[in-house]
């Protein structure tokens, strides 16, 4: 079955760096794009960013551009998320995302906390 796992959470002061990953397995990684989404308490689900199957392209939210990078390493079947600059406002449960055989797949989260 589909597994994600996200790790490299963490807490960072503003202006800080983070770099999150996600491991799958269950399903044929490079044939499939990948997503970052996170969630404050409260809030809805958040999209981050996207890239290709074979990460030849991504698109992220205005919020992030310039500031987080996705890559993927499909020999190891994982997904990065490099956070830089930082800010408080970047606190929120982080999770990777696949579409795969017709069902959205999400791992457990990670939590990104910025503060001071």
């Amino acid at each position: 079955q589909v597994q994600l796992v996200e790790s490299g959470g963490g807490w960072v002061q503003p202006g800080g760096s983070l770099r999150l990953s996600c491991a799958a397995s269950g399903f044929t990684f490079s044939h499939y794009a990948m997503r970052w989404y996170r969630q404050v308490p409260g809030e809805d689900r958040e999209f981050v960013g996207f890239i290709s199957s074979l990460g030849g392209s991504t698109n992220y939210v205005d919020s992030v551009k310039g500031r987080f990078t996705i890559s993927r390493d499909n020999a190891k079947n994982t997904m990065y998320l490099q956070m830089n600059s930082l800010k408080p406002e970047d606190t929120a449960v982080y999770y990777c995302n696949a579409w795969v055989t017709s069902t959205d797949h999400f791992g457990q989260g990670t939590q990104v906390t910025v503060s001071r």
